[in-house]
């Protein structure tokens, strides 16, 4: 008997030794990060010093709301090339607050070259998107020149070749009893990079499907953010979820009516004007981006029958309207009944590691990740939204395609279009003497 307890009174201590070395934690044992600072500008404390906390952080946040409002307008009137500018470097700051929670709860660990892979591992990723995004939107502009040829043909190798000497610098940085911890924080960092490189490369790709692709749905989540908020805050009664306990059903319904209002009256207004509903392109005669085009279908007024049942309340039989108006009801529902969710998720990841914000960068709304979170959920709903129930062949991108081929290449998929138009009826076979 005595003999069995003490072999297992060592399995138990060796299972202890195992536990403390693959570092398993409870959510309790997580070490708190700092609070962030206030960084409300002093002029504003001092204006808001005599109101409550409630009504100081209500004025702080509409006050910088406007202010970032009004710039967002500003960098739309510069045009595409800056809003692609924007949506980078919103980017790299939301990756860099989240890799910073990561290096501020583990930091102890001292593990060698986290921060420095983190970075290379967000240039690699980027090097390949954009990489893509130059091949297949810049065509034209590839082809004048040799050496960006090469880089474009080669790309994926070029890309896997970086991404591997990562994966290599890795490995090489392991440190014994330290294994567990970071492989995890290998995910970290894999994951943020899903999280903000993906989405932000879907967000550039719904651009240049045309501005209104970008603009409404973002509009849309920053004004089921702002509307949710003010009823919240003025009839907020019933909790909504527990992971956000100031999210009110008030709030949550309020928001919803008011973007559907919203995006139905913003796209019309959008959809009036070229700048907005053209495929933003770029010119290489010009080397600038370019929005001139002949609008499609869903930017014409069309005349719609009212259903019967809201004939006798609006007093109208047919209504005028643009199809993307429709179009803009399933992103402003979507943003509205979906897109929180992107935020409650947010929460629970705040939660989990004992922070209010992701960063302090924006006094009153916390970090741009704060901002963000529901932004990017929106971006890939647009994206499978597009190439499910909107686009067709774009015949440009096409053509910009079958110029970057050799001469026999084109002149042999001449002979196969030719071919097979007349079998269509569409021309008349050449006569042949």
């Amino acid at each position: 008997m005595c003999v069995a307890l003490l072999l297992l009174l060592e399995q138990e201590v060796d299972l202890e030794e195992r536990l403390h070395e693959l570092d398993l934690r409870s959510d309790s044992d997580i070490p708190d990060v700092p609070p962030p600072t206030d960084s409300t500008p002093e002029i504003l404390k001092r204006a808001l010093s005599g109101l409550s906390a409630r009504w100081k952080n209500w004025w702080i946040r509409g006050i910088l709301s406007l202010a970032m409002i009004s710039g967002f307008f500003l960098i739309i009137y510069l045009g595409s090339f800056m809003l692609m500018l924007l949506v980078l470097s919103i980017q790299v700051k939301c990756y860099h607050e989240i890799i910073t929670i990561g290096y501020r709860v583990y930091h102890s660990y001292d593990l060698p070259w986290f921060r420095s892979l983190s970075w290379y591992f967000l240039l690699c990723v980027n090097y390949f998107f954009y990489g893509e995004t130059v091949a297949d939107y810049f065509a034209t502009f590839v082809q004048r020149r040799e050496q960006l040829q090469f880089l474009i043909r080669y790309h994926r190798f070029i890309s896997f070749a970086l991404y591997l000497t990562g994966f290599c610098m890795f490995v090489l940085s392991l440190v014994k009893k330290h294994y567990r911890l970071q492989f995890y924080m290998f995910a970290w960092t894999h994951v943020t990079l899903l999280i903000t490189v993906t989405q932000s490369h879907l967000v550039i790709q719904n651009l240049f499907e045309g501005m209104i692709w970008f603009l409404v749905p973002i509009s849309s989540v920053i004004c089921n953010d702002i509307t949710a908020y003010i009823f919240g805050f003025f009839f907020g009664r019933t909790p909504l979820i527990k992971l956000s306990p100031k999210k009110t059903w008030e709030g949550f319904i309020g928001g919803f009516f008011s973007t559907v209002v919203f995006g139905f009256i913003f796209s019309y207004f959008l959809a009036q004007h070229q700048y907005f509903v053209c495929p933003v392109e770029y010119n290489s005669e010009t080397n600038r981006f370019v929005t001139e085009c002949e609008p499609s279908e869903l930017f014409h007024m069309k005349t719609y029958s009212v259903p019967p049942l809201l004939q006798a309340v609006l007093g109208w039989e047919t209504v005028n309207m643009y199809p993307f108006q429709m179009h803009s009801f399933a992103l402003s529902t979507f943003a509205s009944l979906i897109g929180p969710f992107g935020g409650f998720f947010a929460s629970g990841f705040k939660r989990a590691f004992k922070i209010k914000d992701f960063a302090d960068t924006i006094p009153g709304h916390g970090g741009i990740m704060d901002r963000f979170d529901c932004q990017y959920l929106m971006a890939t709903f647009v994206h499978v939204y597009i190439t499910s129930f909107i686009r067709g062949p774009n015949p440009s991108k096409l053509l910009k395609q079958l110029l970057i081929l050799q001469p026999e290449q084109q002149l042999s998929v001449y002979k196969i279009l030719k071919s097979h138009l007349v079998e269509k009826g569409i021309l008349q076979p050449s006569l042949r003497g």
